[in-house]
């Protein structure tokens, strides 16, 4: 067993190789042939250089298990994904039932109250989803490594996958996404403007209605240089340091090499307490591809961002783990991604907006937070 104070030599000593590791072309980083970067404040900004629809009318069954090597299957992207949330819906049900769940005070941030009538286990039960998302957690616990993070970062970095603008990209992800949500029978624009609409009728401020319309359009990345579901959708989680019990199925990650890291496997990893959230590297999926774009070339606020960045982090926001990671700024940040979360997990129902109508106003918004740059009537996006 290698004790603490080798393993912050150790840290030190591959500090310096940070840097050039994230500057570096990565190629197909692997860990036999990869230095392990071991820093103490990681951080982050990468420079990319890059109709209404209707619902369909006959629902495919998604096949969850099929290779995507080939092609992608974006209504089985969805079917995980909805399992997941589902998982997320009743974990939270459960601890309220328990009387384990707390309310913090969120300073401007009011209770949700779009969902205060609403039957919140009215979705699939939790023991349906469970089998589905514990297969899918498995193999992204496996897989979500820090080489793989390293490498998919270094992508992101060096190529453009599509230049479209906000809206475009909305119609692109409905065409990919080519079922509709299993619970509703909205298409994919009326989904995003459904999460939207709630959070306006809550009298939320105007960026926080946008987050909630562009929040997911991170899953265009499945069909772009995703691996497969693993590396999209799920629970985020840090790595670098020991996968925390606060992580659903914790036991899953026994076959992901970094468990057994002497530094990766250590509490504190790569990684000081207090280092702040902004210095940590989550799991890439939708949320931190998102993320990335938005603090690039957006002006949406620091709220916006953490909601962007977070809302799939429930082992922070909701089961308490990686709070020794927090600093000052951090806990605004936590208020603002919890008072998101409702309108994340609990906006679906079958009260349809009409894309033909909203689009004058969120395209309003849309300029606002991501202004055209000259010569453009809305801002053309590196995707």
């Amino acid at each position: 067993m290698v004790g603490g104070s080798r393993l912050r030599r150790d840290a030190e000593a591959f500090r310096a190789s940070w840097r050039v590791v994230c500057e570096c072309s990565l190629g197909h980083l692997s860990r036999s042939e990869s230095p392990r970067p071991t820093i103490k404040s990681y951080s982050e900004s990468p420079q990319a250089h890059p109709p209404a629809m209707a619902p369909a009318m006959d629902i495919e069954t998604p096949n969850v298990a099929e290779n995507f090597n080939d092609h992608r299957d974006g209504l089985a992207l969805e079917a995980t994904s909805d399992a997941i949330d589902d998982v997320n819906v009743m974990k939270a049900a459960m601890r309220v039932k328990n009387g384990t769940a707390t309310r913090e005070d969120a300073d401007i941030y009011d209770e949700s109250q779009f969902d205060a009538e609403k039957d919140k286990t009215q979705f699939r039960q939790y023991e349906d989803a469970c089998d589905r998302v514990k297969n899918f957690y498995r193999e992204q616990h496996e897989k979500q490594t820090v080489a793989y993070n390293l490498k998919a970062r270094n992508d992101f970095k060096t190529k453009t996958r599509a230049e479209m603008t906000i809206w475009q990209a909305m119609e692109k992800l409905n065409t990919l996404i080519d079922e509709s949500d299993p619970d509703t029978s909205l298409s994919q624009i009326e989904h995003l403007l459904q999460a939207a609409e709630a959070i306006r009728r809550d009298g939320k401020p105007k960026w926080f209605q946008l987050t909630g319309l562009v929040h997911d359009l991170g899953k265009l990345l499945f069909f772009y240089d995703s691996q497969g579901q693993w590396d999209v959708v799920g629970d985020t989680f840090p790595v670098g340091c020991r996968f925390d019990e606060s992580i659903i199925y914790p036991g899953t990650f026994e076959d992901n090499p970094d468990s057994k890291d002497p530094i990766y496997s250590d509490k504190h990893g790569i990684y000081s307490p207090g280092c702040g959230m902004d210095n940590i590297m989550l799991s890439w999926g939708h949320d931190e591809y998102l993320y990335h774009i938005c603090k690039e070339q957006s002006t949406l606020p620091d709220e916006a961002l953490a909601m962007i960045r977070y809302h799939s982090f429930y082992p922070w926001h909701s089961a308490g783990g990686y709070r020794w990671m927090m600093d000052d700024k951090d806990e605004k940040m936590l208020a603002a991604v919890k008072a998101f979360n409702p309108y994340d997990l609990y906006s679906k129902s079958d009260e349809m907006p009409d894309p033909v109508k909203l689009k004058g106003y969120y395209m309003e918004l849309i300029n606002t937070y991501f202004p055209p740059r000259e010569g453009e009537t809305e801002r053309v996006i590196r995707w």
